[in-house]
């Protein structure tokens, strides 16, 4: 058996990982994205402007990732959306929906008990690398 090839992703444009963790691995052709707050990168610190401005910087760390291994949210298929309260769940996908607009990823939201900063919002994915073409239905 083969071995499969691990790629650790880093990118400056994207804030650095907080902690023992990286900003994404590749196993094979699948990626996975560590949760993205909504951080600036260049200063470390979340984004004024509540829930979608953290949303919306999350989005935008994880472009950053996606385009450092070569593909775009047209890549992502699953989501998770950690919110610090589920009332904001409906703002979030309004920001949500600018990035991930059609053939949306799977994905699951909850509410969990506190984010890491003071977070409102955190968003992971997995995607997958190379071209993609999406079935007729």
């Amino acid at each position: 058996m083969s071995a499969i090839i691990r790629k650790i992703i880093n990118t400056t444009k994207a804030p650095a990982a907080i902690g023992p963790y990286s900003q994404a691995v590749v196993a094979d052709r699948t990626m996975y994205i560590s949760g993205q707050l909504g951080m600036d990168p260049s200063s470390g610190q979340l984004v004024t402007g509540g829930v979608q401005a953290e949303a919306k910087q999350a989005l935008i760390n994880m472009g950053e990732i996606l385009k450092e291994a070569g593909c775009d949210y047209n890549n992502v298929v699953k989501t998770t959306v950690l919110l610090a309260d589920m009332n904001d769940f409906t703002n979030v996908n309004d920001i949500y929906k600018q990035f991930f607009s059609r053939n949306f990823p799977a994905r699951a939201a909850y509410q969990v008990a506190a984010l890491p900063r003071g977070g409102l919002v955190e968003i992971e994915a997995v995607a997958v690398l190379g071209p993609i073409s999406d079935a007729s239905s």
